[in-house]
């Protein structure tokens, strides 16, 4: 097939430091040259990929500092797009909101893969509007907010290249892990919490926002300087990810909002390392309960949980990523999604779920 992939210009694919959706972009666009498929990345031109690159951007925008205003060169890379628009035989969007205009007059051959959140209430009236361009989840939970009559295509969970991070079965470090951002919806607060209280160190991996300064230095960095063990050793790349992950007893998750999907589970798994995480957003779809680590509901229970890891079979946590979250099934599971869009069926490919809401595979579902 001949694929169009659009990534966010915020960062490089792969991004050097933190970027969620960029790194997923990054990973389905190799695996699926690997499987042989035709595919054109549009993104920014620090990006490295076996695929052909029409760089968008002279560098992902968040680290360039002459960038002042994101939007005229993600408006640019539109007009890249549209360009070459009947090259390809489906286009996948990873850029939210902004293509939607100009692809409803051939939406039948593009799906776009929804990354954040949709529980905001100015998203309601745009996909009311837009309600016949395909759309992708990444979590069954994403879509609860989204009003009815939409056309989702599927959904699809994230994966990581099986290889990217090496299983750990005798973490070294003896301490639990936080990574991520430094914000109040990813509660770094509870983590603290919860390691003075099982008196384990905690490390926190987490880049800080622009947005967040004044939450870190009013709240954060305090309990860090007032809580013993607790260590903040900033922003870290792929290279250091690794070990820092493999190496703790448990990541803690202990997130307070809908959380689409949240990658560092999925990668504390391909390390081995169990996730103690707060009943929220895709968290149990994510997390087999008693296999890859724990789903909790409150402080007290994450506590409890510490107490248990030693239940847990690095093995198994380990096997439930291989069963579940690799990049290859996640390029599989979205070429069946492309060939059922230039099908021109309605049909939705989705998982079947197991009774505990996990997925088994992709199939079309009347």
């Amino acid at each position: 097939m001949k694929i169009a992939q659009i990534a966010p210009l915020a960062e490089s694919c792969p991004p050097r430091l933190y970027g969620g959706t960029e790194r997923i972009v990054s990973y389905m666009t190799e695996e699926l040259v690997r499987q042989g498929h035709e595919v054109t990345l549009f993104a920014s031109g620090d990006s490295e990929t076996d695929a052909e690159l029409v760089a968008c951007s002279k560098m992902g925008l968040r680290l360039d500092a002459n960038v002042q205003d994101p939007l005229p060169h993600q408006m640019a890379m539109l007009e890249y797009v549209r360009q070459r628009v009947d090259e390809f035989d489906v286009l996948h969007f990873h850029i939210d909101l902004l293509q939607f205009p100009m692809i409803s007059s051939f939406a039948d051959k593009t799906v776009t893969t929804l990354h954040g959140r949709l529980d905001l209430p100015d998203l309601l009236p745009f996909y009311t509007a837009f309600r016949n361009v395909p759309l992708s989840s990444i979590s069954y939970h994403q879509r609860l907010p989204v009003p009815s009559g939409v056309r989702w295509a599927g959904n699809v969970y994230h994966g990581l290249p099986r290889d990217l991070l090496p299983f750990s079965p005798e973490p070294k470090g003896g301490y639990l892990a936080f990574l991520g951002r430094i914000s109040p919806e990813k509660r770094p607060d509870r983590a603290i919490e919860i390691a003075a209280r099982t008196g384990m160190p905690l490390k926190i991996a987490a880049k800080i926002d622009k947005v967040d300064h004044g939450y870190w230095k009013e709240k954060i960095e305090p309990m860090v300087k007032a809580t013993p063990g607790v260590e903040y050793i900033g922003e870290i790349n792929e290279q250091r990810k690794a070990a820092f992950l493999g190496d703790a007893a448990a990541l803690l998750f202990p997130i307070d909002w809908p959380e689409p999907f949240g990658l560092v589970m999925i990668e504390a798994m391909a390390c081995g390392t169990p996730v103690i995480a707060f009943r929220s957003g895709s968290v149990p779809e994510v997390i087999d309960d008693g296999v890859s680590g724990y789903v909790v509901d409150s402080i007290d229970e994450a506590v409890k949980a510490v107490s248990r890891l030693s239940d847990l079979d690095r093995s198994g946590v380990r096997g439930a990523f291989e069963d579940r979250f690799t990049a290859e099934r996640m390029a599989k599971n979205y070429i069946k999604m492309y060939q059922s869009l230039i099908g021109h069926t309605r049909h939705e490919i989705g998982h079947p779920r197991r009774p505990n809401g996990h997925d088994v595979g992709m199939q079309v579902r009347v």
